[in-house]
């Protein structure tokens, strides 16, 4: 198993809480709250990207 899955997992907790609170609170512009699910979006792909080329990278080196 990868190991960034439980890192990943122990992130998304108070991310999504996070993006609770901005979806709920009336002061906050729903552009500000898409804003931020977009670039949860981005990070999370270049991330798995990078640990994909990782993972990649070491089964190369290993063999």
């Amino acid at each position: 198993m990868n190991p960034l899955v439980p890192l990943l997992s122990l992130l998304l907790l108070p991310i999504a809480a996070i993006c609770a609170l901005l979806y709920l609170d009336t002061g906050i512009e729903p552009a500000l709250f898409w804003a931020t699910v977009k670039t949860f979006a981005i990070l999370f792909v270049v991330g798995g990207a990078m640990s994909y080329a990782a993972s990649r990278l070491a089964d190369r080196t290993h063999a």
